[in-house]
C-alpha cells in the first residue's frame, strides 16, 4: 500500500521519473545558455553516486578539450552560494579535468524535493551504481520523501524483496561496506555475511572471503557452521553425498536469491519439502514480509 504521505510530492515521482529524458531539453524561447564558472558549481547534495570511473572521465575530458561541452548542464541557484548540479555532473568533472574554467549551463528553479527526486531517481534509472550506492539511494528516498519500501518498489518497477535486500546492506560494518563498494566482495557475499549471529565476526569473515575468493555457497556453509557449531559433528557422522537434479539445484539458487538466506529442497518421488533458514526473529519477520504474510491480521 502506498504511504499517505507520498501524495504531497508536487508533480509526483511517477511523472518526473517518466520524463527524465526531458530534463535536459532546452526551451530556446525562454531559456538562455550561460557560461558559469566551474568554481561556483557544487554537486547535487543528494547525488547517490560516490565514485566515477576515471578512464571514462578522462575520455570525456579529452573530447571536451577538442570539441567543448556540446550539451549544457542543468543547474539551480544554491540557497547558500553559487550553483548546484541538477543534471550533468560527469560533464562538470570532465571539464575540470580538461582545464576549463567555465561550462555552458541552463539555470532552472528546482525545490528541495525535486532535487532529491532528480538526483536519486535519474541515477537509479540511468547509471551503473554499486549495490551500496543503490541501497543508499533507496534509503534517502524513503527518509526524505516519506516513502515505504513498497512505494519505492512501485515507483522504480522493482520487487519489494529486491529493495529490501539492498537496504539490508546498510547494516554491514563500515569496513565491509568499503569492501563491497570497492568490489572486493559481491552483494551475494555481503548478504550472506549479514546472516552471522555474532556480528563481530562479519569483518573477519569478509576479509577471508575476499582474500580466498570464497563462493557464496561456501560462505553460507561457513556462516551456518559459525552459527551452529554443534551441528558440524552431527553432519560428519551422516556424510552422504546427495546428488540433486539440476532443476532442484536451480530452484534452490533462485529461492536463496529471493529470500537472502539458505534454502534446501528435498524430494521423494513427486513429493518434496522446502526448508527456508532464518537466523533470528527479525530475520523470520523479514522473510514473512517478503511472502506478504502479516502476523497482525
Amino acid at each position: 500500500m502506498a504511504n499517505k504521505n507520498s501524495k504531497g510530492l508536487g508533480r509526483g515521482i511517477d511523472a518526473l521519473f517518466s520524463n527524465f529524458e526531458d530534463i535536459e531539453k532546452i526551451d530556446e524561447k525562454t531559456e538562455k545558455v550561460q557560461e558559469i564558472p566551474l568554481d561556483e558549481i557544487r554537486p547535487n547534495p543528494y547525488q547517490p553516486r560516490k565514485t566515477f570511473d576515471d578512464s571514462t572521465l578522462r575520455e570525456l575530458a579529452d573530447s571536451i578539450m577538442l570539441n567543448g561541452v556540446i550539451q549544457p548542464v542543468i543547474l539551480r541557484q544554491s540557497s547558500v552560494k553559487g550553483y548546484e548540479i541538477i543534471a550533468g555532473e560527469r560533464r562538470v568533472r570532465a571539464s575540470r579535468l580538461a582545464g576549463k574554467t567555465t561550462i555552458p549551463a541552463i539555470v532552472r528553479e528546482f525545490d528541495e524535493t525535486a532535487m532529491i527526486e532528480v538526483a536519486i531517481l535519474e541515477n537509479l534509472q540511468r547509471e551503473d551504481l554499486t549495490p551500496l550506492e543503490e541501497a543508499e539511494g533507496y534509503q534517502t528516498l524513503m527518509n526524505k520523501l516519506n516513502l515505504t519500501q513498497v512505494d519505492v518498489a512501485q515507483r522504480l518497477g522493482k520487487s519489494r524483496p529486491y529493495i529490501a535486500n539492498h537496504l539490508r546492506l546498510l547494516n554491514l560494518p563500515q569496513d565491509v561496506k568499503l569492501m563491497l563498494q570497492d568490489g572486493l566482495i559481491s552483494m551475494g557475499q555481503a548478504r550472506t555475511l549479514l546472516g552471522l549471529n555474532d556480528e563481530s565476526l562479519i569483518s573477519e569473515l569478509a576479509k577471508r572471503a575476499a582474500e580466498e575468493g570464497i563462493t557464496v555457497r561456501h560462505l553460507e556453509l561457513l556462516v551456518q557452521q559459525l552459527n551452529n557449531p554443534g551441528d558440524v559433528a552431527k553432519k560428519k557422522t551422516k556424510k552422504k553425498k546427495e546428488t540433486k537434479p539440476v532443476y532442484i539445484k536451480e530452484s534452490e539458487e533462485r529461492l536463496m536469491d529471493k529470500f537472502g538466506t539458505s534454502v534446501q529442497i528435498s524430494s521423494k518421488g513427486e513429493k518434496g519439502k522446502i526448508e527456508i533458514e532464518y537466523l533470528s526473529p527479525a530475520d523470520l519477520t523479514r522473510i514473512l514480509d517478503i511472502l506478504e504474510i502479516s502476523l497482525d491480521d
